[in-house]
């Protein structure tokens, strides 16, 4: 790992800010420094050369897709998807006729196909409204193009099979050159935006929030932030699913949720 003091990291956060208004300051110092020190590795650069390539727009993408870090599954944490489709979503149902929900920080879109193919196996997706979020936009990109490699299909047609869903994953792709090209249909009411969860602005009102394993790469103070942003874009009696190993209880905001499955992370707004 090459050699970074906070001294340099600041200058790089600061360089960031000031120029694109990306805020890193709040991200948890030792997983930004791994992700700084891999992209010096990787590229050979020093921090100086790295301080350079930033003043360079067309590098920013490379640099965001490097600090974001993109690892995830279809159907990850099958036991999860479970108790969306058997609790969560006929909680929802209850009070609503259409499902919003927003997928914040959805990487290269594997839970976003996974919540709906969750929906239309419940003849819901029709009725849902799905907005899907990261500040990458090379990553926005490949989670719209649906487009996977093969390889990592056999995880996810794993997984799927853990959740008990009703038929095969291999129903809702076709397989080309090696890739899983996945069923545009659907992701027809999915929107993709780039958001910045720190800076970005407060959407419409949400019945479910999904940001799962994004937060743990926060200092306290932004996951903070960022959990008030998420109570107040939630309808009254929305949920909230957040990681495994992340948690509501210390936060500002955490008497205005209850814990509705301590195991799988999900909470419910109960106060304004």
């Amino acid at each position: 790992m090459k050699d970074i003091d906070i001294a340099d990291l600041k200058k790089i956060t600061e360089v960031v800010k000031t120029k694109y208004n990306y805020d890193f300051t709040n991200y948890a110092m030792s997983s930004f420094k791994r992700r700084i020190s891999r992209i010096l590795e990787m590229n050979n650069f020093t921090i100086e050369v790295l301080m350079r390539k930033l003043n360079e727009p067309a590098f920013l993408d490379d640099f965001l897709n490097e600090i974001t870090v993109n690892v995830t599954e279809m159907f990850r944490d099958p036991s999860f998807w479970r108790v969306l489709r058997d609790d969560i979503i006929p909680g929802i149902l209850l009070n609503h006729q259409k499902i919003r929900i927003w997928h914040a920080g959805c990487s290269s879109g594997e839970e976003v196909f996974s919540m709906a193919i969750m929906l239309k196996e419940l003849d819901l997706l029709d009725s849902a409204s799905l907005i899907a979020t990261d500040l990458d936009t090379n990553i926005l990109e490949r989670a719209k193009s649906g487009e996977y490699n093969l390889k990592n299909m056999e995880l996810n047609e794993k997984n799927y099979i853990r959740y008990q869903g009703m038929g095969s994953l291999k129903d809702y792709y076709e397989e080309k050159n090696g890739r899983a090209i996945m069923d545009k249909s659907l992701v027809e009411n999915v929107s993709f935006r780039k958001h910045d969860l720190v800076n970005g602005e407060i959407f419409n009102k949400f019945d479910l929030i999904l940001c799962r394993n994004v937060m743990i790469y926060f200092n306290q103070t932004l996951q903070n932030e960022v959990l008030k942003k998420f109570h107040e874009s939630l309808f009254k009696y929305g949920y909230l699913a957040i990681g495994s190993k992340e948690s509501l209880i210390w936060c500002d905001i955490a008497n205005k949720f209850i814990i509705v499955n301590n195991e799988e992370k999900i909470y419910k707004k109960i106060k304004d």
